[in-house]
């Protein structure tokens, strides 16, 4: 009886540390699991379907081939592609495997740090937001099924971005639904309120420019990317109006066995239908 007294006394207790933790100690152990998250991606395989206006979807199978990605188209419009479109990926998934097998020790290291640059810049994004923004906490809500934490973070007055890239959150705004229990990012908006130049790209992000995350687990204690939007408005040169936008999609994420030959692990990555 005092045992079980004792366990149910514990469990109130951690059950009551969870309900009062702070808005610091929320962003800072999803930016935490993010980084845990980000460590663990270049693991996991999965099918990336890109949607666009006017356009049929496009489905990759992204696989780490030697160091880097290489992604493989394998359906579009959610239809898997005939037997002699998918007999020419598989040439051209052959002739990269060749190609990568050819390299260098110079041309393989310029090709995995130009990998890790992109990967360490989206990062350094995310690191930087519990510098770039102050955050208020507006209660709780059910989202897919989930308890999450619904935040909204404005620009912190005085923030001094550390490179050019990072200097477009000082002109954002956006709202974060985080996980109660695993305080993982849910999901996550973000939008331009002002114009921001960036001086080394020569552009000025305009506001309009919008970008929703959706993240969801993958593995016990993994997470990654489910759904990834944007749509940007700048001006090049600051002066010629530019719109991008895109619509990714990830599913049938799982683990890649990265210690099988590139030559057999191509040929054994195989999905199931989009």
């Amino acid at each position: 009886m005092q045992t079980l007294l004792t366990l149910l006394l514990g469990l109130a207790a951690i059950s009551a540390y969870c309900e009062d933790l702070d808005v610091d100690t929320i962003i800072q152990r999803s930016v935490e699991a993010n980084q845990a998250d980000w460590k663990a991606a270049p693991e996991y395989e999965c099918l990336d379907t890109q949607a666009a206006d006017k356009k049929p979807s496009k489905t990759y199978d992204g696989l780490m081939i030697l160091g880097s990605p290489y992604r493989r188209l394998v359906a579009v419009d959610g239809k898997l592609l005939s037997p002699v479109d998918e007999e020419r990926q598989e040439q051209q998934l052959r002739g990269v495997i060749a190609q990568r097998n050819r390299e260098s020790k110079q041309e393989r290291e310029r090709r995995i740090a130009n990998y890790e640059h992109d990967r360490k810049r989206d990062h350094l994004l995310m690191e930087q937001l519990t510098e770039a923004f102050d955050f208020k906490l507006l209660g709780k809500q059910m989202l897919d099924s989930r308890e999450v934490y619904v935040l909204v973070a404005t620009p912190r007055p005085g923030y001094s971005p550390p490179n050019a890239e990072t200097k477009v959150l000082t002109g954002m705004h956006g709202k974060l639904w985080i996980d109660t229990k695993e305080l993982q990012w849910v999901k996550v908006e973000a939008e331009a309120i002002r114009p921001v130049s960036i001086e080394g790209f020569l552009a000025r992000v305009e506001p309009g420019t919008q970008f929703e995350l959706e993240k969801a687990p993958v593995a016990p204690g993994v997470w990654l990317v489910k759904h990834f939007a944007m749509r940007s408005r700048a001006k090049f040169l600051f002066l010629f109006p530019v719109q991008m936008q895109g619509d990714d999609s990830y599913s049938q994420c799982h683990l890649q066995d990265l210690n099988v030959p590139a030559e057999v692990s191509a040929s054994q990555n195989t999905h199931d239908t989009p």
